[in-house]
């Protein structure tokens, strides 16, 4: 058992001042306001629920940096997601079981640090280059998850169906290889998955994600989906104009307002990107009680587009952020670009809160709530009985300090940075304090290893 005492908490009642929060088997067990501290308290400054980083695939960390170079006789606008993807591809050529494990865990301990405390890792890659299958079936899955035990995050793995290599069913080519599973083996994989993680703590869940719709068809979704048992299902969605308009032209419909049609989509769905909706569309995903899963600083790196924030919000849909390429693992960042993007397009400010008050606790909060729920995690709030995913924020950080409680998120969503994490506790299990996660030099020293002989091969 642990007991936390925080100056200043947020709690679903709203601020509270002088509160001592008891952590027993990974969840909270108690809570109490306006009562001093006691021996062996550990003390924190201000207390929140720590979010859920909803859509990542760890290994593009290892990617950072290297994409940002326009080519020789490129013109302006040739660039885009899907020249990314290619040099994406060509990367994966050289990834080993070895490598994916070591960015696996620097991944998720830089996500620790941000002040995340749990990962939906869109798990993508499965097999060996030009795609024959590890002797153990999942055993990138398993990297996956060493990373996962290495770290203490939580984990929710989401192996990922990747049958075809666009709309209208079209071969694998290329790096694609490594992905592709038909839905018999794809069946084996999710099982393997579910045995290895019973090694993993029991927050651990393991649900599934078809990729997207051009990469499987109406017939072997269907088939899939069973599988999820009631864990969540993850799926891009409507990421580029190119991607709806040869869906429609394949489907009949736009991405969004066919997979809303076909497939029981509801609160155990998390439907990615989704930038690209109409006005239908953004308001019957947000009638739904699926989550939209954004990731704002990918998207803006590949220039996606922006997401309809606005009109999403307003007819009270569910969010949440996730660092998907993890180019920049930033959870502020991923909150200040969500607003940003919306000012920007609309030339407006504050545009996210629904109601008079502040956008900095619509962001957060919002994303808390959002996250918990695309992870199927009891979690999302300060409150007994949830799991204790709770991050701890230091206010004596120039960008805070001096603010009253009710700014206090506006401080951090718009004008910090993640240097004023100091705790975060993922499920109960105290991983970052004092700012640095508690294995930080043996898990950077692995990927400098790593990454070195990586670079080497590229």
């Amino acid at each position: 058992m642990q007991t936390l005492f925080a100056a200043t908490a947020c709690l679903p009642s709203g601020w509270a001042n002088d509160v001592r929060v008891t952590l027993d088997g990974g969840a909270i067990t108690g809570i109490v306001t306006d009562v001093p501290a006691q021996a062996g308290d550990l003390r924190t400054d201000v207390l929140l629920p720590a979010l859920a980083n909803l859509h990542s695939h760890s290994f593009q960390r290892a990617m950072a940096g290297r994409t940002e170079h326009r080519a020789p006789g490129t013109a302006a606008g040739q660039d885009s997601f899907w020249s990314w993807r290619s040099l994406m591809y060509r990367f994966l050529d050289h990834l080993t079981p070895e490598h994916y494990e070591a960015v696996a865990a620097l991944t998720f301990m830089e996500m620790l640090e941000a002040g995340y405390a749990s990962v939906g890792e869109f798990h993508y890659v499965h097999h060996q280059p030009g795609g024959a299958p590890y002797e153990a079936l999942a055993e990138l899955s398993i990297r996956v998850m060493a990373g996962a035990a290495e770290t203490g995050i939580g984990l929710t793995h989401l192996p990922v169906l990747y049958s075809y290599g666009g709309a209208q069913q079209q071969p694998l080519v290329g790096g694609q290889q490594r992905f592709g599973n038909t839905v018999e083996r794809f069946s084996d994989l999710v099982t393997a998955a579910r045995g290895a993680a019973q090694e993993l703590p029991r927050d651990t869940r393991v649900g599934i994600a078809p990729h997207s719709l051009r990469a499987t068809c109406p017939e072997d979704l269907a088939a899939v989906l069973p599988l999820a048992g009631g864990n969540p299902i993850h799926i891009h969605i409507a990421e580029q104009p190119r991607e709806v308009e040869e869906v429609k032209g394949w489907l009949g419909a736009r991405p969004v307002e066919w997979l809303l049609d076909a497939a029981p989509v509801g609160p155990h769905w998390c439907l990615i990107h989704a930038t690209h909706m109409t006005g239908a569309e953004t308001r019957a995903l947000a009638q739904s009680g699926a989550v939209a899963g954004l990731c704002p600083i990918t998207e803006s790196n590949l220039g996606d587009g922006p997401f309809n924030g606005t009109g999403y919000l307003s007819a009270g849909g569910r969010f949440g952020v996730g660092s998907d390429s993890n180019v920049r693992i930033s959870l502020v960042e991923e909150l200040r670009t969500l607003e940003y993007s919306q000012r920007l397009r609309d030339l407006g400010r504050n545009l996210l809160a629904q109601d008079a008050g502040s956008v900095g606790e619509t962001l957060y909060l919002g994303a808390a709530r959002g996250g918990a729920q695309a992870l199927g995690r009891d979690a999302g709030r300060l409150e007994v009985g949830a799991l204790a995913d709770l991050v701890a924020i230091d206010r004596s950080h120039p960008a805070l300090f001096g603010l009253p409680p009710e700014q206090i998120l506006d401080g951090l969503c718009f004008a910090a940075d993640d240097h004023t994490v100091s705790d975060v506790w993922a499920a109960g299990r105290h991983m970052v304090r004092n700012g640095r996660h508690v294995a930080r030099d043996a898990i950077l020293d692995r990927y400098r290893r790593a990454i070195g002989t990586l670079s080497g091969a590229l």
